[in-house]
């Protein structure tokens, strides 16, 4: 369980703070998919570096499972938008870096990283550097990284923005399947309403007008994305988070 108690953040710009937003409470179940939606400069991005315990609230606090989140925590992983692959390093080794910090032996992690990118589908590029691979595969690395940490909370700051629209939704559907899997608790920011809708059970729109919480009923089950994709309810629910972000 993740538990957000009335959450401020700021920016310190030349000896002054501004801040960005407070008064921000809200709960996300285990097992459980939030989105995120705003405007440039909202503070989305923020508030997950606030979730992952890479930086600390103005005011407020966050509680992972009880306990207060102010350290990164092995059971939060988090994938920022620009990869944040090492280019002097292999697939296998940028997959291999967060056990390989940890101290874990080659054998364990061989047991734990090869398996990962055996199921996201990159399992024959382990030798290649990021340069020699494509932006979706880069991306596929990087949640590789991630869950080879075996976390229960995953966090994503706009992974998929610089993808093109096929590689976007194959990454979409696969990160659903990998939720539901692996029984993992998703937050993720978003520009993107038909990626919130779509991924979320519930969208948190930040919009400077308070934080109201919309949920997604009929959200995507096993065996039907692409049918949820194609669906008038899930026009309809872009349509309303369009009404929401317009004031």
């Amino acid at each position: 369980m993740i538990e957000v108690r009335d959450l401020a953040a700021a920016y310190s710009t030349l000896g002054s703070k501004r801040i960005i937003f407070e008064g921000l409470s809200l709960r996300v179940a285990p097992k459980t998919r939030l989105s995120i939606i705003g405007p440039s400069g909202c503070g989305k991005t923020t508030l997950l570096y606030l979730l992952s315990g890479l930086k600390h609230p103005e005011r407020g606090e966050v509680l992972f499972n009880g306990e207060k989140i102010d350290r990164p925590r092995s059971e939060i992983a988090i994938i920022l938008q620009h990869y944040g692959l090492l280019p002097w390093k292999t697939v296998f080794e940028n997959a291999s870096l967060g056990l390989r910090i940890k101290g874990y032996s080659d054998k364990a992690i061989g047991e734990i990283v090869l398996p990962i990118l055996k199921t996201l589908e990159i399992g024959h590029l382990l030798r290649r550097y990021p340069k020699q691979i494509s932006g979706g595969e880069k991306q596929r690395v990087a949640i590789a990284r991630a869950l080879a940490l075996r976390p229960s909370l995953l966090l994503m700051d706009e992974p998929f923005s610089s993808l093109d629209a096929l590689t976007r939704e194959n990454l979409q559907n696969l990160i659903l399947s990998i939720c539901r899997r692996n029984a993992l608790t998703l937050i993720h920011v978003t520009h993107s309403f038909e990626e919130a809708v779509f991924l979320g059970d519930r969208v948190l729109i930040m919009n400077g007008q308070g934080h109201p919480m919309v949920s997604i009923e009929g959200s995507p089950e096993p065996e039907s994305d692409s049918d949820f994709r194609k669906s008038d309810l899930f026009h309809h629910h872009c349509n309303r988070l369009r009404e929401y972000l317009r004031g």
